[in-house]
């Protein structure tokens, strides 16, 4: 039980420090190729993609992520998050969180 606390703090810290360092103009830049489905404000027009703007910046690296690794599959996702490093993911997280 020790272990696990310690072990969830220790994750919470690494990732507390990769959001404080997250840049939100590189993450709009490279997020550019996401407004064809996403929309230019992180809201889609097409209702089956998921709006972005305002989600929270853990959700968004971790289904980048999962769709990076296979996890989730789809055909549309699985090549643009291939090509994202986790800076990138770190970055367009923030960008997308910092939109209301």
């Amino acid at each position: 039980m020790k272990k696990a606390f310690l072990l969830a703090i220790a994750m919470v810290a690494a990732f507390s420090t990769q959001v404080q360092a997250a840049d939100i103009e590189a993450g709009k830049a490279k997020a550019a190729t996401c407004a064809a489905c996403h929309g230019a404000n992180g809201i889609s027009a097409i209702p089956t993609y998921p709006n972005l703007a305002g989600q929270k910046p853990a959700y968004i690296v971790q289904q980048l992520k999962a769709f990076k690794s296979g996890e989730r599959n789809n055909a549309i996702m699985k090549p643009m998050a291939t090509m994202l490093t986790e800076a990138d993911m770190v970055n367009i997280a923030a960008y997308y969180a910092s939109l209301k």
